[in-house]
């Protein structure tokens, strides 16, 4: 295959699987293939489309063959170039001649490609714009498939011409299988013929054919042959030949067509439309695309991180504020769009909205009630659940209308959460006012990240390889999972092994918990209706780790319903959508409502004070403000380093994001948010993962593919807005009305089934954590993915081992018992630089780092 992959690596080629009737015969390299036929190949009436090449039979094939039924089976294959719709007059010309005798079929529900084609031939026999009278199109139907003229004994029936989109990448040549180009020369036509067919739902018709929705059919007269049209008006060659142009035949017209919907965001518009002029506006609106195409500025390059990294040269850190001017002048121009994209014009996605408002919601407000409520116990009520709630409602809206990137996520997070903790640690023991030690703490912060914007430093994200970046991603996911294992343990070790104490409240400073269970009387004559205090709070325990884990259940499962065959494709769409806020209500309900006998430990409420109370900064001691600087300072590393990266994961290339990006003017708005919320008593934020790649996923159009057997699925587009998160946090701050009732009766259970839900649903496409499955795996069941492809498999474990040991050295830090150590593990991430580009090449070639370094 490394042919192919040289023929393809520089720009986007067509596949043309075709025999003589191919008008193109030049070969790449002067190769020429000849494939034998997989066994699975059926014959009969049922559907026979494999491998998508043509396999032409041999006309030649005697009796004499040495196995009955065995015939000979030719196969070519050809690369078409995309065409180019800025020079070839063609292109528009192929495109108006359909346009003048459009047949479009939309939802056709045939379900065999034997079927499909049928029905389109039978439009072109009906329709009186396209009438062929000396054309037979039952045998224009035999002639699309190698059987026809073959011996009796060599049915096998498969496409005679296709055209197939194939991209060469780092990943391999990966067919685009949601489209198929059937091409057809017939000498009997008078004219060129094009018929576009869109299916109901995707259809498996084969290998490298697994989820066809478009088929385009092209029937042309041949480039030189004899005439049999009576009355033809093709000019004749001496010799009696007819003259067709060469940029008429069936392969140029064809080509036509699937330059255009090779075009995976056209393919996404075509489905959304439900007119067939809606169709043909769409391929009109796709033709000046492509012809202004070479004129706009690719959206990719845009920013930092772009793969093709450049040597970090010194200067570049002095120009000051050039990182946040070139970020101001690339989002300014759209940031219109921010607000209109979805809700004006032609591509609305008012539900997609709606949906992802409605995950974002409770995406904020659940984990700022988790942490807000560990905040709680960490600082004996300075910093609560309500305070938590309002300082997410004024940075998310403020993030959210000023951003760079609104697609990211700000919230309080755990490692904020044990910097607060640490903090509250140092005050107690040297007899520090916290509120202003901790305010202190959060102006050098931004401080420094203000000089960070300033100076560029976001450019130091340029060094960070995708293996690293997803060690420290599944970091995070792992200190979710941590979280809810220490608060089950926390619940088991309170109620569980106890010795039975007849009605105890035990009392600490998050809630009154008060061990009840059900003790019904044989005659049912218990007067207030409700069951009488148990003396043991087992049942607390069970029913908070089934609370817990149902919890983990149906958001996953319903997260994972759009893969399912059940329902409608919108309505499993919807309730993936919702997973998380179905699954939290559920069970919140469960065990608040039909468990109420059993009280359920539940975040703590405080009617506090004025939110808006300054620190006073004054009462600290020059001293001691000099110490909350180098505090100051590593709690700066973890925004940076948060910040970058969750954005970096958030701008992946596979995300396809055209708006660019806006590292340096972010991570300045993040600096400026968190002064204002120090100086109030307020906790910090900052970028969050997994959160921010969820909220792009939710906002996504997404394409499946199928790969020996393996389903991917690839975005296809993003509607990036800035309304979701705009609504989402004013939502949050709308819910400090219902404080203390109802949000009161989520039992904290539930919130550690969303912490293992959300560590669940992050390490999905984790390629670290794949390729730590893949030691449990027998190789026949490894996926084809690149680095399988390309990289020993020897190579791929040593480099996995060297990831799990800097990932098991990163929560060593991060996770130790003792404080101190826990807030230097900002600088092993920084640490993890050079291991990789002065380290891991001592021991693994670099060919073979960079392979697996490559994005999807």
């Amino acid at each position: 295959m490394e042919w192919i992959k040289q023929g393809l690596a520089n720009q986007g080629y067509l596949k043309c699987d075709t025999d003589d009737g191919c008008e193109n015969k030049e070969e790449v390299g002067g190769e020429e293939l000849f494939d034998t036929v997989n066994s699975s190949i059926v014959s009969g009436d049922s559907i026979r489309f494999f491998v998508n090449v043509n396999l032409d039979v041999q006309q030649d094939v005697t009796a004499e063959s040495e196995s009955a039924g065995c015939v000979l089976l030719h196969t070519s294959r050809k690369y078409l170039k995309l065409k180019n719709f800025e020079e070839e007059v063609r292109a528009h010309r192929d495109l108006d001649g359909f346009l003048a005798r459009a047949i479009i079929i939309l939802d056709e529900t045939a379900t065999s490609l034997d079927d499909v084609l049928r029905e389109m031939l039978k439009h072109f026999a009906e329709d009186s714009d396209n009438a062929e009278p000396s054309c037979n199109f039952d045998k224009i139907m035999s002639t699309l498939f190698t059987d026809s003229g073959a011996p009796r004994e060599g049915n096998v029936h498969l496409l005679s011409d296709t055209i197939q989109g194939v991209t060469a990448t780092v990943t391999g040549v990966q067919y685009q299988q949601s489209w198929l180009c059937i091409i057809c020369t017939i000498k009997s036509l008078q004219r060129r013929h094009v018929c576009i067919s869109r299916l109901e739902r995707p259809q498996n018709w084969g290998e490298n054919s697994c989820e066809v929705r478009f088929v385009i059919l092209v029937l042309a007269p041949p480039q030189n042959g004899w005439s049999t049209v009576p009355g033809s008006f093709f000019k004749k060659q001496p010799g009696g030949e007819l003259d067709q142009k060469s940029t008429k035949t069936a392969t140029e017209v064809g080509r036509t067509f699937a330059t255009m919907f090779s075009d995976i965001t056209f393919r996404q518009k075509l489905l959304e439309t439900k007119t067939e002029e809606e169709f043909k506006e769409a391929l009109v609106n796709q033709r000046h695309l492509l012809t202004v195409v070479n004129q706009r500025p690719s959206p990719v390059a845009d920013g930092h991180k772009t793969h093709n990294h450049k040597p970090l040269k010194l200067h570049e850190f002095f120009n000051v504020g050039k990182g946040i001017f070139d970020d101001v002048a690339r989002r300014l121009p759209v940031y219109a769009l921010d607000f209109t994209d979805g809700i004006i014009g032609n591509n609305k996605a008012i539900g997609k909205y709606i949906t992802t408002m409605i995950f974002l919601y409770f995406a904020c407000l659940l984990p700022s009630i988790a942490f807000g409520s560990l905040n709680d116990e960490n600082t004996s009520g300075v910093i609560d659940v309500k305070k938590t709630i309002v300082g997410q409602c004024i940075g998310g809206l403020v993030y959210a209308l000023c951003a760079g990137q609104p697609l990211v996520v700000l919230l309080t997070t755990a490692p904020l959460a044990l910097y607060i903790n640490v903090i509250q640690g140092i005050c107690t023991d040297y007899d520090l006012h916290f509120r202003a030690f901790y305010a202190w703490v959060g102006l050098w912060n931004s401080l420094f990240l203000v000089l960070y914007a300033l100076f560029n430093f976001s450019l130091i994200m340029k060094l960070f390889k995708r293996s690293t970046e997803e060690i420290i991603a599944l970091f995070i996911s792992i200190t979710f999972v941590l979280d809810a294992i220490k608060g089950i343990t926390k619940v088991f070790g309170r109620y569980y092994h106890v010795s039975p104490k007849p009605h105890v409240a035990f009392m600490d400073n998050t809630t009154i918990l008060l061990n009840m269970s059900v003790e019904r009387s044989a005659l049912g004559n218990q007067t207030d209706g409700r069951s009488a205090p148990t003396d043991y709070g087992r049942e607390t325990a069970i029913l908070s780790l089934m609370l817990m884990l149902g919890t983990l259940w149906l958001g996953h499962t319903l997260y994972q319903f759009k893969k399912s065959p059940y329902l409608h494709a919108r309505v499993r769409e919807i309730l993936s959508d919702c997973a998380l806020p179905i699954s939290v209500l559920m069970f919140s309900i469960v065990g608040s409502y039909f468990f109420q006998e059993i009280n359920m430990p539940k975040f703590n409420y405080n009617v506090s004070e004025s939110f808006f109370e300054l620190a006073p900064l004054q009462v600290l001691s020059v001293g001691s403000v000099m110490s909350a600087l180098g505090l100051g300072f590593l709690l700066s590393m973890l925004f940076f380093i948060e910040q970058n990266i969750v954005a970096s994961l958030t701008n992946a290339p596979e995300n396809r994001l055209v708006k660019g990006t806006a590292y340096h003017w972010d991570l300045l708005l993040v600096a400026l948010i968190n002064i204002g919320l120090s100086i109030f008593g307020l906790p910090w934020i900052h970028a969050a993962f997994p959160h921010s790649p969820m909220h792009v996923r939710a906002l996504a159009y997404v394409e499946e593919r199928v790969e020996n057997g393996h389903i991917y699925e690839t975005i296809v587009s993003v509607k990036e807005t800035r309304l979701t998160s705009l609504v989402a946090n004013f939502l949050v701050g709308l819910s400090l009305l219902l404080l203390p009732f109802p949000l009161q009766l989520i039992p904290k259970p539930v919130l550690y089934g969303l912490f293992l839900y959300i560590a669940l649903t992050s390490i999905d496409g984790n390629q670290l954590f794949e390729r730590v499955a893949l030691l449990l795996k027998e190789q026949t069941a490894y996926p084809p993915t690149h680095y399988i492809r390309r990289v020993p498999q020897r190579k791929i474990h040593y480099f996995t081992g060297l990831q799990v040991l800097q990932l098991i050295i990163l929560c060593g830090f991060g996770m130790s018992p003792l404080p101190y150590m826990k807030m230097i593990f900002p600088l092993i991430m920084i640490g993890m630089i050079p291991i990789r580009y002065n380290l891991l090449p001592r021991i693994i070639e670099s060919k073979y780092l960079d392979a697996m370094d490559a994005e999807h």
